[in-house]
């Protein structure tokens, strides 16, 4: 299945674009986001990063026809800071975030994360790190099995799914994705069974998260990547979960908010402390419902965006 990029218009809208700016697609995935951020640079340069060998490798295709304006970077987006600084940048005026694994990524069977195609647990976005899907369902505690379903996938049913696993084990790995499948469909009551949606999303989805370090990946990065921003720059994230728009709107509230003064201080109003950022999404900007239509993944998409209004 083709690539369709989430929010594409309203995402590089909210950069305000300067032909001659610096910008970073920390996410770059398969080119789509940057893609049409590149029409709008002349003098400009784009900087994409991505852990997905491959995901660059597709997107140095993609994006040819804009040569000498973009350099791709391999590594993960939590290290933008270090990343960038080895290229020489110290500031940006936009950066984009598009959280997730990729529509290429889940309908590549052999790299494991989907639930409808049969292959090896992997999971990982980066194929040259150690852990994967295999490791953490294989050698995980009971215990951290049930914490990483709840607080990940937010699953209901978190230890019942982790002790069969634990249980099946005992007698050999779980090798595959379907192997795990079955697994979780025999943990869960028929209501559950019977519902709405695939049995097996929540606790794929958290498994996903643990390998990546998706969470963590999120707070140690959004914050480098604010602090980057050039005056008036922006930053905007896409997420796709409530554990991703939890983190990216605290933060961005946090960031936006002025120093706390003790209202009985005879502080002067001119005198009081500013806030360095503004939100410019006082609420996330979603897909209307052509895009819906067009593209399922858009229906959980929210985009919330951040300015930086002095360094």
């Amino acid at each position: 299945m083709k690539h369709i990029s989430v929010l594409l218009n309203e995402t590089v809208g909210s950069l305000n674009v300067r032909e001659n700016g610096i910008y970073v697609d920390g996410t770059l995935g398969r080119g789509g986001h940057a893609k049409l951020l590149l029409s709008y640079l002349k003098s400009g340069h784009l900087y994409g990063i991505d852990k997905d060998e491959e995901a660059l490798k597709e997107s140095e295709a993609n994006l040819q026809e804009y040569s000498g304006r973009f350099t791709l970077i391999h590594g993960d987006f939590r290290n933008m800071r270090q990343l960038l600084e080895t290229a020489g940048i110290s500031g940006a005026d936009g950066i984009m975030l598009d959280l997730g694994v990729s529509s290429p990524q889940f309908d590549d069977p052999e790299r494991g994360f989907s639930y409808r195609y049969d292959a090896r647990l992997d999971m990982r976005m980066d194929r040259t790190q150690e852990l994967d899907a295999y490791m953490v369902v294989n050698t995980y505690s009971r215990e951290e099995l049930t914490r990483i379903l709840r607080e990940y996938g937010e699953e209901r049913f978190a230890g019942r799914i982790a002790a069969n696993i634990v249980k099946y084990r005992e007698e050999r790995p779980v090798e595959t994705t379907m192997e795990l499948v079955e697994i979780i469909r025999a943990s869960l009551p028929a209501k559950v069974l019977n519902g709405k949606g695939h049995p097996a999303k929540q606790t794929f989805q958290a498994l996903r998260i643990a390998v990546n370090d998706e969470l963590g990946a999120l707070e140690n990065g959004l914050r480098d990547a604010c602090s980057l921003l050039n005056e008036n720059g922006r930053c905007a994230v896409i997420t796709f979960h409530s554990l991703e728009d939890r983190i990216v709107k605290n933060l961005f509230r946090e960031l936006s908010e002025p120093p706390y003064i003790d209202p009985k201080l005879p502080v002067r109003e001119q005198e009081r402390p500013q806030a360095d950022y503004r939100l410019i999404t006082k609420k996330p900007i979603t897909a209307d419902e052509a895009e819906i239509n067009d593209n399922r993944r858009a229906h959980s998409a929210k985009l919330r965006v951040i300015e930086r209004i002095r360094k």
